[in-house]
């Protein structure tokens, strides 16, 4: 087990650290300005990854369903855990709002797509992308529900939702499957391209986020709601994840694929939703760094056992 744990550390954790870590170094030495790079990536780089991989995904309708019927029961989950601790620890509002963003929201997009790739393959990708989708939707409508209720507008969030090109995208390639058709070969080649320079960017972004939250202050009031949320996020949430796999009985890569997703780290853009809606940003960007750090040890001890199922 610590030779196959200590093997996935070193294919895995490795190459995705390398451009994590330059991301670090460019955003705390360079000032390197992250938006530019937000902008490539959500209007460019995520819709030309999920129009090339669902187009090309080997993934029946059942995966389809499960994956959907898994994301939204493991989300349910979650959210009662974070508002029973919340009460039973008389959170106040901003820490508990927080410790929901926390507990519900991974990182599976730009930092789960590049370790699914590395760690399962092609297969794996495909797997992940309906997750993916799945999870944009839910963090742009349920997401900003858990971090402002009394603001939250139904038609504003539908809305944010189909701003998102990555959503057409996901609708391009479910037609073209529909109707048995194919990209052109040259456009299907360009856009490849494209999705081949996702990983390294996002990660890149993901190392320069890391270096900025970083620096973001946590007061004593908060420290237990941090706490709470790292042992939620890195404890419970895979066996949170692993009883809904066994009850909706998902087997094979999928299980893998799946149970990886939902261990993942913080979502980055959880303290966007924090800032703005005033859902304690310093505790959710604290946690964001170090379930970041945990998972390099935390995610190749999954991988391993995972891998031996």
């Amino acid at each position: 087990m610590i030779q196959t744990v200590l093997s996935t550390l070193v294919e895995v954790i490795v190459p995705l650290s390398i451009p994590v870590t330059a991301g670090a170094l460019l955003g705390r030495y360079k000032n390197l300005d992250t938006k530019p790079l937000l902008t490539l990536y959500l209007y460019f780089l995520s819709p030309a990854i999920i129009l090339d991989t669902l187009a090309k995904a080997e993934i029946s309708l059942d995966d389809v369903y499960k994956t959907l019927a898994f994301a939204l029961l493991n989300l349910l989950f979650l959210w009662i855990v974070a508002v029973l601790l919340g009460r039973i620890l008389r959170l106040a509002p901003p820490e508990a709002a927080g410790l929901t963003l926390i507990s519900t929201f991974t990182n599976s997009v730009n930092y789960g797509l590049p370790l699914v790739l590395l760690a399962f393959g092609q297969l794996g990708l495909d797997k992940a992308s309906v997750y993916v989708i799945a999870q944009m939707v839910i963090v742009n409508t349920i997401g900003v529900y858990f971090a402002a209720r009394s603001q939250f507008n139904v038609r504003s969030a539908v809305k944010s939702v189909f701003a998102l090109p990555a959503i057409y995208a996901a609708i391009a390639a479910f037609l073209l499957r529909a109707l048995g058709l194919q990209l052109p070969h040259e456009l299907a080649t360009g856009v490849s391209m494209v999705a081949g320079a996702y990983s390294p960017v996002v990660l890149a972004i993901l190392g320069a986020q890391m270096v900025k939250v970083k620096a973001a202050h946590t007061e004593r009031n908060v420290q237990l709601a941090f706490w709470t949320g790292l042992t939620v996020r890195l404890l419970l949430a895979p066996l949170i994840a692993l009883l809904v796999l066994l009850l909706l009985n998902i087997t094979g890569t999928l299980f893998s694929v799946l149970l990886i997703l939902a261990s993942m780290p913080v979502a980055v853009n959880s303290v966007v939703l924090a800032e703005r809606f005033g859902s304690s940003p310093s505790l959710v960007s604290r946690c964001i760094v170090w379930t970041t750090l945990a998972s390099f040890l935390v995610l190749p001890v999954l991988i391993a056992a995972v891998g031996s199922v």
